[in-house]
């Protein structure tokens, strides 16, 4: 028997805000699908920020491997973004391209499951018309964009319980396959004024009214599953450190959103969430080239920035299967992806805190060998990113209490999110039956839903099915 799937999406919830708010009886109707199912911690992808961090949950594919390698990034080849200045932001009205930049040959749920329903998904490739419940059109950008910038944060409260209707209404209606529904009032609030608060709360509280309203007993919708979940988590930032302010300071023409009408740049930031950033130097060359070839010309620039007290680690993409992690503390490693599985060598240290080199891994060893460090499933997301021909030639990511961006925010940010530490890679994942295997990973959502729908599985698939 096929089984169709919702799945809740709690943007910005960290796995222990479910849980202290499960303990402390704030969200009951949770507390009972944990009470019948299970709840699970699991690993996001690295950048942990919205709209990369959707795809594994909708093409069960880790965002690097298919084309989005951040939420902005360059396109050194000048074949996917054009104006301007072959720079990419999901943020605002480039927003759509996001299903133009995906790989073709990887196939969305929307697609292999046609008849589904979205609401408030970056990624719409294959919704049709009738499934679109709450749509990032011109109206509800504009809405949203006004929200943001006004920084009228009670607003997204608002957007949420309208989310929570539709999603209701189609629910009740039955014959939808599969649903997805994203709640971005979590991520925003925690922006504003930190995980910890009452309006964290409430919003909360918007998502458990939902489940109790699908799982109330008498609804004509037949059997449906019903899973709650998040792309990434969040920590406070207290200092920020504008790499774009900063790059230019140092005496670089710098590319960077929002103003990309720069002659002649030498190098292009593009910051993720805000605690993780790209960058990419010689602009002018259309070819990847890797560290190797770059290190005469900047490596001054990496040892300022490895300096800095807000980088916690950069990454250096030696190879297409090679990466070093640079960290300015703890020493230097490299990351090797073989054939028969993936590599830590440690050179000066123990970069990733992880107790010395370990060889060979396969996906499953290397998150169990990474879970219980400030760096979960590091390995995988590392190799991953720097394969991937989007990456920048330098990716760094936060120290704790920092990120990389100020100006242009239209509210300072007590919170944020995009690194590769703990705080912001584990993610909740409730369910409301107990899974044959263990979750590890949000990639592994998309697996499951398939085994769920009777959808034979793509033949490259970043997840396991834990049903």
């Amino acid at each position: 028997m096929h089984t169709p799937v919702i799945v809740l999406l709690a943007d910005g919830l960290r796995a222990d805000t479910l849980r202290h708010a499960l303990d402390d009886g704030a969200l009951p109707a949770m507390a009972a699908l944990r009470a019948e199912g299970s709840l699970a911690e699991v690993t996001s992808t690295f950048p942990t920020v919205t709209g990369p961090a959707y795809v594994p949950f909708l093409l069960g594919r880790f965002p690097g491997s298919v084309g989005i390698p951040g939420l902005r990034w360059f396109d050194r080849s000048r074949t996917a973004a054009g104006f301007p200045a072959h720079a990419r932001s999901y943020v605002g009205w480039q927003m759509n391209a996001v299903n133009r930049d995906l790989d073709r040959a990887a196939p969305t749920i929307f697609e292999l499951a046609p008849g589904s329903a979205g609401a408030l998904s970056m990624i719409t490739r294959g919704l049709q018309r009738e499934g679109q419940l709450a749509t990032l059109n011109l109206r509800s950008s504009l809405r949203a964009t006004r929200t943001h910038f006004s920084g009228d944060i009670a607003e997204w409260l608002v957007a949420d319980r309208e989310t929570s209707m539709k999603v209701i209404e189609r629910s009740r209606r039955g014959n939808t396959p599969f649903i997805f529904a994203a709640f971005m009032g979590v991520d925003k609030l925690s922006h504003a004024q930190g995980q910890n608060a009452a309006t964290v709360a409430a919003a909360l509280r918007i998502i458990d009214d939902t489940v109790g309203a699908l799982r109330e007993p008498g609804q004509a919708r037949g059997n449906v599953r019903v899973w709650v979940a998040s792309d990434h988590g969040h920590s406070p930032v207290t200092q920020h450190d504008d790499l774009h302010q900063l790059t230019a300071m140092m005496g670089y023409r710098v590319l960077a959103h929002p103003w990309l009408l720069q002659r002649r740049a030498q190098l292009a930031v593009m910051v993720s969430g805000n605690a993780m950033a790209h960058l990419y130097l010689d602009l002018r060359d259309r070819e990847r080239r890797f560290w190797p070839a770059l290190a005469t010309r900047w490596q001054a620039l990496a040892d300022s920035l490895l300096a800095r007290d807000s980088v916690d680690l950069m990454l250096v993409p030696l190879a297409a299967d090679r990466c070093a992690v640079w960290s300015r503390s703890r020493g230097r490693a490299v990351v090797v992806s073989h054939p028969s599985g993936i590599s830590y060598s440690t050179e000066e240290g123990d970069p990733l805190g992880l107790g010395g080199n370990l060889h060979h891994l396969d996906r499953a060893a290397a998150w169990d060998a990474t879970r219980a460090s400030d760096y979960p499933d590091s390995l995988v997301q590392i190799a991953v990113l720097a394969h991937g021909s989007r990456c920048g030639d330098l990716v760094l990511s936060a120290t704790r209490g920092w990120d990389f961006r100020q100006r242009y925010e239209p509210i300072p940010h007590a919170s944020s999110h995009g690194a590769l530490h703990r705080d912001h890679m584990s993610v909740p994942l409730l369910l409301d039956g107990r899974p044959v295997r263990r979750p590890r990973r949000t990639t592994d959502v998309l697996a499951s839903a398939l085994v769920s729908l009777g959808i034979s599985r793509p033949r490259e698939l970043d997840g396991e099915s834990f049903l």
